[in-house]
């Protein structure tokens, strides 16, 4: 298989992420004992840090993405578990979590095999 479609499969989960959680939180289940600014920040601030070079294909970068896949990771098994009404959604993150983390990291092993 062609290394940028690791890449393609990388952007679909970090998009997917992304955008999962800024419905997840406002739209779909938003939470009223906790403001919702400091909750969006939290879940949304940590893909954005190397979101620049991961458009840029940068290696560095898309390693990076895949260290950041985890937590999320480890938040939807936590949630999928825990609380049943919000289930879906976390099934969802976790397999946008394993898409970004999969996608990111093949293409890093990917392009070191050049």
């Amino acid at each position: 298989m062609q290394r940028i479609y690791y890449y393609y499969a990388g952007l679909v989960g970090f998009f997917g992420l992304f955008f999962l959680q800024l419905a997840w939180h406002t739209l779909l289940f938003p939470v009223s004992g906790f403001p919702t600014a400091l909750l969006i920040i939290m879940t949304i601030g940590p893909l954005l840090l190397p979101f620049r070079g991961f458009l840029n294909c940068q290696l560095k970068s898309c390693t990076w993405m895949t260290y950041l896949s985890l937590p999320y990771f480890a938040h939807a098994i936590a949630e999928a578990y825990v609380s049943e009404p919000e289930r879906p959604y976390a099934l969802l993150e976790l397999t946008f979590s394993l898409l970004l983390c999969f996608g990111a990291g093949m293409y890093v092993y990917k392009a070191e095999k050049i």
